[in-house]
């Protein structure tokens, strides 16, 4: 496996990956915020959301050059998905 290098930009490090946070919706459902891009989605269940967000990530960076977001191809999307504990667990 090879070192990742990344070229400093006046914003910070080029980076090849988008962060997003998965949680449950408010009434039901999930919903998606992203941490570099102003990104925000929702789907009804995991596989839609999942697909929501990377259809929302691809409209935020159509014609946009991706290095003024600090990133540069290929754009891999990470997702962390939080979950509450279930009550009265062990």
């Amino acid at each position: 496996m090879g070192v990742l290098y990344r070229r400093p930009t006046a914003q910070g490090p080029v980076q090849h990956t988008v962060n997003a946070v998965i949680r449950s919706g408010e009434q039901s459902g999930y919903a998606a915020e992203c941490v570099e891009l102003p990104v925000v989605t929702q789907g009804a269940t995991l596989d839609e959301i999942v697909e929501s967000l990377r259809e929302a990530i691809a409209l935020q960076l159509e014609g946009e050059d991706p290095g003024d977001f600090g990133l540069t191809h290929p754009i891999t999307i990470v997702v962390t998905l939080e979950v509450s504990p279930v009550a009265g667990a062990a």
